[in-house]
């Protein structure tokens, strides 16, 4: 398992669990997350330009600096 704790990454799940989530060939696994929200909350939380997630970034790393300027904004 990778060092890295979170359970959205297949690199971390057991080897089952990744096996079973393959077999159902694209079918959704979750009815959650961000895309099911509200369009309000989702730009919310995209304003916030990564202040609002899971660390993804290095604090003021190009790539955070990116996101940040984007959030918000539609693509």
């Amino acid at each position: 398992m990778a060092d890295n704790a979170n359970p959205g990454n297949f690199a971390n799940r057991p080897k089952e669990e990744v096996k079973a989530a393959a077999q159902k060939g694209g079918e959704a696994s979750t009815t959650g997350g961000f895309a099911s929200m509200d369009p309000d909350k989702q730009k919310e939380i995209a304003s916030q330009g990564g202040q609002a997630s899971s660390g993804s970034f290095e604090p003021g790393s190009e790539k955070a600096q990116e996101a940040g300027r984007k959030g918000g904004s539609t693509s």
